[in-house]
């Protein structure tokens, strides 16, 4: 990693964006600790969709979600050399992203509206993230997807903030309950007290939906 910021000025920009987009999260904060300003980039590219997709599911607001990853990322440059890097990158970057959620839904007057595009009928442990709708589908398929989508969203309109978090890192974003721990700053009960909550509410609702 030190020869990358060593050779910065003597190698051309795509060769050094090929080596860089080779590493993992790990070495690429260790490339720009080393002064690989090009490495801050490769990080943005990686994570500013994901962390966009979280944000805007948390509190239902596309332009402010786009201002809040923003700020994450300005929040991750001017403090990265403080990063631990005997943890996850990803995880810290979700915890700054969910932090800076919860502090626009605290100032908020009114419930956010977060829309979903699909549900599952189980809640198995090793259920992969929910899939988005499948554009392949028969019309008569996507009308009923686009129906349970609507109602979908009104249920989590009226979820605790704190429930529609955790739901949306386990189901949507893939987190582990350790990363979802570790980002929302409570215990693993509590984790899996507030999915199973929010798991129960939706499987009311989309019940008679569902084959």
């Amino acid at each position: 990693m030190a020869d990358i910021a060593i050779k910065r000025n003597a190698e051309p920009a795509q060769t050094v964006r090929e080596k860089l987009r080779a590493m993992d999260d790990a070495e690429i904060v260790t490339a720009f600790l080393g002064g690989e300003e090009r490495a801050f980039q490769e990080l943005v590219e990686r994570y500013q969709g994901r962390l966009l997709s979280f944000i805007y599911r948390t509190i239902g607001d596309r332009e402010k979600a786009e201002d809040l990853v923003q700020e994450v990322f300005i929040r991750v440059y001017r403090h990265l050399h403080r990063f631990d890097r005997s943890k996850k990158f990803s995880t810290w970057a979700y915890t700054i992203a969910s932090n800076l959620a919860k502090n626009e839904l605290r100032n908020r007057s009114r419930n956010p509206l977060v829309l979903f595009q699909t549900m599952k009928s189980n809640w198995d442990d090793e259920d992969r993230p929910l899939q988005f709708e499948d554009t392949t589908s028969r019309p008569d398929d996507l009308y009923r997807k686009r129906h349970l989508r609507e109602l979908v969203a009104q249920t989590v309109a009226k979820l605790p903030a704190h429930h529609r978090e955790v739901f949306v890192l386990r189901e949507l974003e893939g987190k582990s309950y350790e990363e979802i721990a570790e980002i929302t700053d409570c215990n693993l009960g509590t984790v899996k007290s507030r999915l199973n909550r929010a798991r129960n509410a939706f499987a009311e609702i989309i019940e008679p939906w569902v084959d």
